[in-house]
């Protein structure tokens, strides 16, 4: 368990250092020693939902947790990277789900509170804390809130309100980071940062989204791509495919990379 402590001190120094912490996410050992072979990445992240899709199950914890965190395993074993899992919202038992994802070397995890009561939600993250301490591990809670994503017709001041308000008990029953997906201004980030500090708060990467130069002067921590990341590589193979059906061959760049 030396090497995971060690694995996880290292992913907890990269989001607290002040240099945006990006991660491109991803759902097998191929896709996970391509990305770290790539220059600058620093740690690897998971996707359940492209996980789940892979494995021929809709996202939403309908793909079986030991399958999944085989998963996680197979991208563990694939890079020396400190890698962090997306694990929805930790089917159903949070703290056993993340000690067996740290029993094959994750150090890190994303837990959804899907705008469950916030008694349920905090209990959830003191479960989690509670495990990684029990393994030994400083584990690097994500703590992700669905308030923007479900919010819905609801006042944004309301949505930012309860966003603030969720991320605050989860930072304060131990999570280090707070995960809000969804499409934020920068005048929502300014204003969450500056309530729980700056390396608190961390983001999805979106069309569209605060460029990353902004998000590292506003004191985010990290950004992830969630399922975007395979979706691009299924589009150029979508995109080959059509190429090849039309007559066409393998583009003039290709390389070899498995």
């Amino acid at each position: 368990m030396t090497n995971v402590a060690a694995q996880a001190q290292k992913l907890l120094a990269l989001h607290t250092d002040p240099t945006l912490l990006t991660v491109v996410n991803v759902w097998d050992a191929i896709s996970a020693r391509i990305v770290a072979e790539v220059e600058g990445t620093t740690a690897l992240a998971t996707a359940s939902h492209s996980i789940a899709v892979a494995h021929g199950y809709e996202d939403g914890e309908n793909i079986p947790v030991d399958l999944m965190i085989d998963a996680v395993a197979r991208v563990v074993a694939a890079t020396d990277l400190p890698v962090t899992a997306d694990l929805e919202a930790g089917y159903g038992n949070p703290g056993e789900t993340i000690r067996k994802a740290i029993g094959v070397g994750a150090v890190g995890a994303n837990i959804e509170d899907q705008m469950k009561p916030l008694a349920e939600s905090v209990a959830a993250v003191e479960a989690v804390m509670a495990a990684g301490q029990a393994e030994g591990v400083d584990f690097v809670l994500n703590a992700r809130t669905d308030a923007f994503l479900r919010a819905g017709d609801r006042p944004h001041a309301d949505v930012l309100a309860d966003t603030i308000e969720r991320g605050s008990a989860y930072l304060a029953a131990g999570a280090p980071v707070v995960f809000v997906p969804g499409a934020l201004s920068e005048d929502d980030i300014a204003a969450i940062v500056d309530v729980w500090g700056p390396q608190k708060l961390t983001l999805i990467g979106a069309p569209g989204s605060v460029p990353l130069a902004r998000m590292e002067e506003l004191g985010v921590a990290r950004v992830s791509y969630g399922p975007f990341s395979q979706s691009v590589a299924l589009m150029a193979l979508q995109d080959l495919t059509a190429d090849i059906n039309a007559g066409g061959g393998l583009p003039s760049d290709y390389r070899h990379l498995n």
